[in-house]
């Protein structure tokens, strides 16, 4: 076991005043602190700098602690306590302290041989910045806002914490731009617009997660479209040239003859768009109508091909 000088962990000499030992301590803990020093060695040495802090910080601990100092030990020499050491504290009346932040294991083996095991640090007076809470909150848009993307303003409501703790919520409105083929399901990042952080860190962000209005003639799958298009008996029999509406405007497409009920015919690239790959595709389910009222000749006509056609859907 070594021997740990905690005047030079904490770069401070030995007749430091205890308002000197705590700007280093602090200047220190912020420099070194895991939440903010990614640095795998960082965190211990964090536990070596509170270590150092618990002792030098309290009157009777450093008093101790000096003993050893006017003994002659120095920073890293194998070290085994006298044979009559001893220490203890006895407190008196009411004692109420505030801590922060709790280690995450007990103090090095130095430290227990000379005072005891411990896990808490005491307050110092500030708190480390963290960051602010992420949000997310739907945004419900329609299916041609989803296909084209563009500006568009939206009020939505976040969370907010009141001085007296109680949440509220409190309406914003932004300037959204939303991407063209947008899904639902997906998420428009606006940076900084979440909650506050705590002693100066960051904001959150707030995050709108896609929803997307159904819609009277559309069915979106995945950046599919679906639509049904009702054919006339005669078109499906025969077929035909038919004008489609899709998302950016009419086109005109071909049925073949003998299509039926139920056949899908895709229209490729009509479906949403993709900004890192190809569209998708749009697909006109057939749905194969008939009259529900027939005039005379085209019950006339019903019936000649009724005598006529060999035609049997049940066989």
């Amino acid at each position: 076991m070594e021997f740990k000088d905690y005047y030079k962990i904490l770069g401070v000499s030995r007749d430091a005043t205890q308002e000197e030992i705590r700007r280093a301590y602090r200047k220190l803990a912020r420099k070194y602190h895991p939440d903010i020093n990614k640095d795998p060695e960082a965190q211990e040495k964090f536990k070596e700098i509170n270590e150092a802090y618990e002792v030098l910080s309290d009157p009777e601990k450093r008093k101790k602690y000096d003993e050893l100092l006017n003994a002659g030990w120095t920073h890293g020499q194998e070290f085994r306590p006298p044979p009559d050491w001893d220490f203890h504290i006895e407190f008196e009346g009411p004692f109420r302290k505030t801590y922060y932040w709790t280690a995450k294991g007990d103090f090095s083996d130095f430290f227990e041989t000379l005072f005891g095991k411990r896990r808490i640090f005491e307050d110092i007076g500030f708190t480390m910045p963290k960051r602010g809470e992420d949000y997310e909150v739907p945004l419900r848009i329609t299916l041609e806002e989803a296909y084209r993307g563009g500006i568009k303003k939206v009020k939505v409501k976040i969370p907010k914490r009141l001085q007296d703790g109680r949440i509220t919520l409190e309406e914003r409105q932004y300037q959204v731009r939303i991407p063209p083929g947008i899904l639902p399901g997906q998420k428009i990042r606006l940076a900084g617009q979440g909650g506050e952080g705590i002693a100066g860190g960051e904001r959150g962000d707030l995050y709108l997660k896609i929803e997307i209005e159904p819609h009277p003639k559309f069915r979106l799958r995945g950046k599919d479209l679906y639509m049904d298009l009702p054919l006339t008996p005669w078109e499906a029999a025969l077929g035909a040239k038919i004008i489609v509406d899709t998302l950016s405007g009419p086109i005109s497409i071909n049925v073949p003859a003998g299509v039926q009920s139920g056949q899908k015919l895709r229209i490729k690239g009509k479906g949403m768009p993709d900004p890192k790959g190809e569209p998708g595709d749009l697909y006109a389910v057939i749905k194969i109508m008939v009259p529900k009222r027939l005039n005379e000749r085209e019950r006339k006509l019903m019936e000649e091909l009724k005598k006529v056609s060999a035609f049997n859907p049940r066989l």
